[in-house]
């Protein structure tokens, strides 16, 4: 698979586990700081898209906001199993108003 295409999924064991059935790149953390070096790591090993989720982002914007103008990797958030915080969508409107210069999927 080509570097660029390899996807990763962060987030606590019971969230992610099902990622690895669809032949995504788990990584277990179990906690904001591991998520955070775990992040930085995956960044510098060529990883397309990583996924990671939501609780997790909320506690590591510094490292995510770090990597948000950058083309590659997309870094989307994604609900745990503690369930949706909003946050992730809140994101892929930022993201889409950005590159479009108006929200063309939500029309709020």
């Amino acid at each position: 698979m080509d570097e660029d295409n390899r996807i990763a999924v962060i987030g606590d064991y019971d969230s992610i586990y099902g990622f690895a059935s669809l032949g995504l790149s788990t990584f277990p953390v179990d906690g904001y700081e591991e998520a955070e070096k775990t992040l930085k790591n995956l960044v510098g090993s060529g990883y397309g898209i990583i996924y990671i989720t939501e609780e997790l982002a909320a506690r590591s914007t510094k490292v995510i906001n770090k990597y948000r103008e950058s083309m590659l990797p997309a870094i989307i958030q994604i609900p745990g199993v503690k369930g949706n915080t909003g946050d992730g969508i809140k994101a892929v409107r930022r993201s889409v108003e950005q590159a479009v210069g108006s929200d063309i999927l939500f029309g709020e």
